[in-house]
């Protein structure tokens, strides 16, 4: 069927839109690329737009020797490994139940969960039971209440929902239990969904930002994260390194957008392999209630 005059018309604004929207995420990133990949008098003279100007690998080398950006990764890494696999354990944990139909009052815990998305305590009260449980200054501060996601537990609910009765009732058959059901049956088939919602578990975890300013005190606990902004905000960064020929060949610019690159490339690794589960994940989640 040939598309109208009119369809083609809505056709080429949005590919020009989406055209726009992407150029706009992408050259400030291929600026900031340019900028960590340039010498520091190409920088400082302002010649730096899409592409690096004398190329030098010179920001990334004391960015890592003069700087605590290891740690900080290390700080970022443990923060989203574990904080993913202790959430995905939790998630598949209230989604599985509350997608059998022979769970008793299934539906009052799924609006109990529902409410929590409208509702919270708040800051204060939340940081309040934090410290009487005495988790701050500790990574269980920041996974414990990032523990759920409520949405991402009604999009699994749902997923779990749609795999046909008739394979449950086939295993059940063959002598299969709960547990055996979910780990052999329904996790395998719920492969695009596992990986979407690692992923936003993931990126959530990564870019932690305001929970570790509340709760974490000591900076050598500090990810990527706030280590980044902190650099980004000192006007002083360059005048910390000890050597007059290193401050001569740095730029606090060059430093910044080196922090940046490193800490973005390890989620835009990651995204290229889970992306061909991303869309289906979610649609197949989202079908139904």
């Amino acid at each position: 069927m040939r598309a109208t005059r009119g369809e083609k018309i809505f056709y080429v604004v949005n590919y020009i839109l989406l055209i726009l929207v992407a150029l706009s995420c992408i050259l400030p990133l291929l600026n900031i690329v340019a900028l960590s990949l340039s010498d520091a008098k190409a920088v400082m003279a302002g010649q730096v737009g899409l592409w690096p100007v004398d190329f030098t690998l010179f920001s990334y080398e004391n960015l890592i020797t003069g700087t605590p950006i290891l740690n900080a990764f290390w700080n970022s890494v443990q923060i989203t490994v574990i904080g993913t696999l202790l959430s995905m354990a939790f998630t598949i944990m209230a989604a599985y139940p509350l997608s059998r139909k022979q769970f008793y009052a299934r539906r009052f815990f799924t609006m109990a969960i529902v409410f929590t998305m409208i509702f919270s305590g708040g800051l204060i009260p939340t940081y309040l039971i934090i410290q009487s449980l005495g988790l701050v200054n500790s990574y269980y501060a920041l996974w414990l209440p990032s523990l759920v996601s409520a949405y991402n537990m009604l999009i699994m609910r749902s997923y779990f929902a749609n795999i046909p009765s008739e394979i449950d009732e086939a295993a059940r058959i063959d002598g299969c239990g709960e547990w055996r059901l979910l780990f052999r049956i329904v996790l395998p088939l719920s492969k695009p969904l596992l990986a979407t919602i690692a992923l936003f578990y993931g990126v959530g975890f990564w870019n932690s930002f305001m929970n570790v300013l509340i709760y974490i005190n000591e900076t050598s606990k500090y990810n990527m994260t706030v280590l980044v902004q902190n650099m980004i905000m000192s006007n002083s960064m360059v005048q910390d390194f000890s050597d007059p020929d290193l401050i001569a060949n740095l730029t606090p610019e060059g430093i910044r957008s080196a922090a940046v690159i490193v800490m973005v490339l390890p989620i835009l690794a990651v995204y290229p392999f889970l992306q061909k589960y991303f869309v289906k994940g979610v649609m197949l989640g989202s079908i139904k209630g």
